[in-house]
């Protein structure tokens, strides 16, 4: 493929998709990350789009929403990881409220295997990850439906959350920055991700490295509130997306990376699939110590120690 054939695809799946990641573009045109990021920052000369972490978006600073059918194909190696990690956190016989989107969609499938879980959710997809499952009671908003990724919206969803209180809120959005945490592109959505905040103990982000640094209209979830942040690994040559994971670490919040690296044993359970065990990326905290980065571990999970404990003595 030419190089003007493939800036010219580039620059069609980013207007049809809004963000759309380097390694992504990578695989589509079939050519090396080094290739496609010398692509996107000609593209970007010529103001036709503009470059994120990891990935690329539409110019104009704030980048509008995209559907559900673009968002499913995107970074769905890392999607997987991400929720592989958020369903270890989870406990048997907890409340959790899961919001809208294609990652908690794909930590839904995970929790499916939790006896005792209940699940508050505005998200029809999150629903119907769940409805199947026989030890897992699903509690859902009221609202309007919005049908372009299937949440309910609206003040009937808001009223259905008022004097609720769980455990911990798993939320996704579209960006994600130090300066003003997670966001997202519509309204409405923002307004019910905010309620769903209010209802919980401890709230948890999931976001892609390609939604770091990417900053849309409708501020969900301030960096303050944020209890912890599941992300996957960063591209190597990424150094913007590791400052931004810094500055959010300077401010307190614990961030745990996953690895996309392992091939997924199966959409609806752990099984077959753990995140391996990353380096830990250094992060100086302000007026303290050094911290670390906390990357998921295969023996994160108290059962994966407990097997792997038993599997020791039987060696002996």
């Amino acid at each position: 493929m030419f190089a003007a054939e493939r800036r010219q695809l580039i620059l069609e799946m980013v207007r049809a998709n809004g963000a759309v990641s380097l390694r992504e573009l990578a695989r589509v045109v079939q050519t090396s990350e080094v290739t496609v990021r010398r692509d996107v920052r000609a593209l970007e000369a010529e103001g036709l789009l503009d470059r994120r972490h990891g990935g690329a978006v539409l110019p104009g600073g704030f980048t509008r929403e995209s559907g559900f059918p673009q968002k499913s194909h995107l970074a769905t190696a890392e999607k997987t990881a991400i929720a592989d990690v958020a369903a270890s956190l989870v406990e048997e016989g907890e409340a959790v409220v899961v919001g809208a989107g294609t990652t908690t969609q794909e930590l839904a499938r995970r929790l499916a295997r939790v006896p005792g879980l209940t699940v508050v959710t505005n998200s029809l997809l999150v629903a119907q990850a769940l409805a199947h499952a026989n030890r897992v009671e699903v509690v859902m908003t009221g609202g309007t439906l919005r049908g372009s990724n299937y949440a309910l919206v609206g003040s009937g969803a808001e009223q259905s959350l008022q004097g609720l209180r769980v455990s911990r809120a798993f939320l996704s959005g579209s960006g994600l920055t130090a300066e003003r945490g997670l966001s997202t592109s519509n309204m409405l959505s923002a307004s019910v991700d905010r309620a769903l905040v209010q209802a919980a103990a401890e709230v948890v982000v999931l976001a892609d490295h390609t939604k770091l640094g990417t900053d849309t209209m409708f501020q969900t979830v301030p960096t303050d509130v944020m209890t912890r942040l599941v992300t996957d690994e960063p591209p190597p040559h990424d150094d913007r997306a590791a400052t931004e994971l810094q500055a959010l670490a300077d401010q307190g919040v614990q961030i745990t990376v996953a690895s996309a690296g392992i091939a997924s044993g199966g959409g609806d359970g752990m099984a077959g699939r753990r995140p391996r065990r990353d380096s830990p990326l250094p992060v100086q905290r302000r007026g303290g110590p050094t911290a670390q980065l906390r990357s998921a571990s295969p023996l994160s999970d108290p059962g994966e120690r407990e097997r792997a404990r038993v599997a020791d003595m039987r060696r002996r």
